[in-house]
């Protein structure tokens, strides 16, 4: 019997399970959110609650539990995404080394082009290089010798945010914790500032700016800018203790003292109370109370000023205040207007017949000028507004209506 070779079926191929097609549960659609690019702030808008976003918190909620009630209905917050940090990042809203040079009147752009392509300036003791853009603090030298220039500072932004517990308010932690500059708005030019801290567990109201001037304005003890807190005990105070929190308590930096102190009731053995200072010295609130042996189980910032949370920026959202608003905020804290002033008019030409009718002319217009600076100082003199019913139509709610309209006016199927 002769065997007769036979090529025998292969098996059908299969796929791993990893590399099998799924045809039960199809990719989902791709996301329309019309949300632009460099503005993901997580506000969403919730209808119910647009009637009552026309107040800030205030004590009130915290007690009732209306600030945590509104997490539970908010949507989870997520962290703007950073731009990947490089050496010398160039910075796209900083002015050309050529065209500042061509504005202090030392040449034409295309001059100072080539004044810089011969390797005669230097920025930072370095050789400067054709499109080199610079910044106020730069040092600028021409052949060795300084060059005075002015640098137009950015646009003064300033920005509210929910601090929620566990995040620091740092730009670098060695610890490698959550910080609260993760979530901000990239700045093109220079960097967030805090106003004042907030320390790991502490939560509230936080407020930032770029720019350092209004900073330091809005911290200056001169000014005794009010912070508001609504501070949760456990046990209740007795009177004698109460008396010893206004009058002050002796800390290690030296005495502190809180300007009121208001019951606000709680649940059980915790007691919430209100309580106002006109300081920032690091974790103040808590060592007050650590002093009469009163241990603080939560903290929250409710006011700074004159400006109150907003009612309706959930933990981890923020919002960026509008130019009106920054100058109420200046103009509430007593913080100097200079920042926020436009260049003042320049003075009349008058026209002289003669060396007399001249000098005459020149003294009038010399008057008109003292009585108009006169007129200015007095209306732009600081006052501090320290109550929150007293500030104009409280502090930073225009820019979170504005937010919300804007948003809902925004077309389902916008670009992103």
């Amino acid at each position: 019997m002769a065997w007769r070779w036979q090529r025998r079926p292969m098996p059908p191929l299969t796929l791993p399970l990893r590399m099998r097609p799924c045809q039960q549960h199809p990719p989902p659609p791709p996301s329309t959110s019309p949300l632009p690019r460099g503005s993901e702030n997580p506000m969403p808008h919730h209808p119910k609650n647009e009637a009552a976003a026309a107040a800030g918190y205030d004590f009130a909620d915290i007690v009732g539990g209306a600030l945590d009630v509104q997490e539970l209905q908010s949507e989870p917050t997520h962290e703007v995404p950073q731009p990947h940090k490089r050496v010398l990042q160039p910075l796209a809203e900083a002015p050309k080394l050529h065209k500042v040079l061509a504005q202090a009147g030392l040449g034409s752009r295309l001059e100072m082009e080539r004044t810089i392509a011969a390797g005669r300036l230097t920025v930072n003791n370095e050789v400067a290089h054709v499109g080199q853009r610079v910044q106020p603090g730069d040092i600028i030298k021409l052949d060795g010798k300084p060059v005075r220039i002015r640098i137009e500072p950015p646009s003064v932004r300033v920005l509210a945010y929910h601090k929620p517990a566990g995040e620091v308010v740092t730009h670098d932690d060695p610890q490698n914790r959550p910080t609260v500059f993760r979530r901000l708005p990239y700045l093109g030019q220079g960097k967030w500032q805090s106003v004042g801290r907030l320390d790991l567990n502490t939560e509230g109201l936080l407020l930032l700016t770029n720019s350092g001037d209004l900073a330091n304005n809005l911290m200056h003890p001169r000014f005794g800018l009010e912070r508001e807190y609504a501070v949760r005990v456990l046990g209740a105070l007795t009177p004698e203790e109460k008396q010893q929190l206004l009058d002050g308590v002796m800390l290690e930096d030296g005495p502190a003292a809180f300007g009121s102190i208001d019951e606000g009731g709680g649940e059980g053995a915790n007691v919430w109370y209100r309580v106002t200072i006109s300081e920032g010295r690091n974790r103040e609130v808590r060592r007050i109370f650590e002093a009469l042996g009163r241990a603080v189980s939560r903290l929250i910032r409710i006011r700074y000023g004159a400006m109150q949370l907003p009612r309706g920026l959930r933990r981890g959202a923020w919002m960026e205040l509008d130019e009106k608003d920054i100058k109420a905020l200046a103009l509430a804290s007593g913080a100097d207007q200079a920042l926020l002033r436009k260049k003042p008019p320049t003075q009349p030409s008058v026209r002289r017949q003669s060396d007399r009718a001249g000098s005459r002319a020149k003294t009038r217009v010399n008057e008109a000028e003292e009585a108009r600076q006169l007129r200015a100082r007095r209306a732009s003199k600081p006052r501090r507004i320290s109550s929150p019913e007293t500030a104009p139509d409280r502090i930073g709610q225009d820019s979170l209506l504005r937010a919300r309209v804007a948003q809902k006016r925004k077309p389902a199927g916008g670009k992103r």
